[in-house]
């Protein structure tokens, strides 16, 4: 008898669950999260996404939540449990889930459960705010995940979303060379133009902030003989650049590695 292959929900619960990752794999991840990670604490760029999310957020109070692809979560999943009306996280992964749950027992109205977000099993609608951090591109059907989102988002909903961007040449490049490799290929689909145009399309795009941009050559200045104090005074600028320009210009937005956007369902 044929054994029968492992579903991709399967196989991606299984990936994050285990962190097994093949060797091409493990070094992607370790220069994209080693180099860029250091870049973005140095300069300030996972403080300024931390706050821009929680300004979209709002006030709370009377704010049912969806944390949509969770897994354990991060700061602001707690945030968002802890000052919302209700929360409601979701991930495919019953390790993950099962973590959470311990974490959010002593917060009232707020819980996680182990589910598929396209599964007809998932019932539950009507949120005022869905968070969903490195999440959506994680879905290769966009009609079927746009279509789903406006389903579960009540009419004056908002999307608050942070993904990759597959959009400058370089990044491309790169990703095409590795995509072969990948451990993780099923289930990663950075964003394209298409895919912004078509978020663009669906919903009304209140605001976005784009990172990674020129700030992804600060790696460069490593070659260049001058002072660490200059370095970082020069990613930082680059990064108000893109912060900014990203925010009114497709093209500088392109430029960029990663997107965060401010949706709102459309009347």
């Amino acid at each position: 008898m044929k054994k029968k292959w492992p579903t991709v929900n399967q196989r991606q619960r299984e990936f994050y669950d285990s962190k097994k990752k093949n060797f091409p794999t493990r070094l992607w991840s370790s220069l994209r999260n080693g180099a860029l990670n250091r870049i973005k604490k140095r300069v300030g760029i996972e403080a300024d996404i931390y706050m821009l999310h929680k300004s979209w957020f709002g006030d709370l109070s009377e704010k049912k939540v969806l944390d949509l692809g969770c897994y354990e979560g991060n700061s602001l999943s707690f945030y968002l449990a802890e000052n919302s009306k209700s929360y409601l996280g979701i991930d495919l992964s019953p390790k993950g889930i099962e973590n959470l749950n311990r974490r959010l027992k002593n917060i009232p109205g707020a819980r996680a459960e182990a589910m598929d977000f396209l599964s007809e099993a998932f019932e539950e609608k009507n949120f005022d705010l869905i968070y969903a951090y490195g999440v959506l591109h994680h879905f290769k059907d966009l009609d079927q995940l746009i279509l789903k989102l406006k389903e579960k988002l009540n009419q004056d909903g908002i999307i608050v979303s942070h993904d990759p961007l597959e959009t400058s040449l370089p990044i491309k490049t790169i990703r095409r060379i590795y995509r072969p490799f990948q451990s993780d290929r099923d289930w990663e689909w950075p964003f394209n133009r298409k895919t912004y145009y078509s978020f663009a399309k669906e919903f009304k795009i209140v605001e976005r902030r784009a990172v990674l941009g020129k700030t992804k050559w600060t790696a460069l200045l490593n070659i260049l003989s001058v002072s660490q104090e200059k370095k970082v005074q020069k990613a930082a600028a680059w990064h108000r650049e893109d912060w900014e320009r990203s925010t009114v210009d497709d093209e500088h937005m392109f430029s960029c590695m990663h997107l965060s956007m401010l949706m709102q369902k459309k009347e």
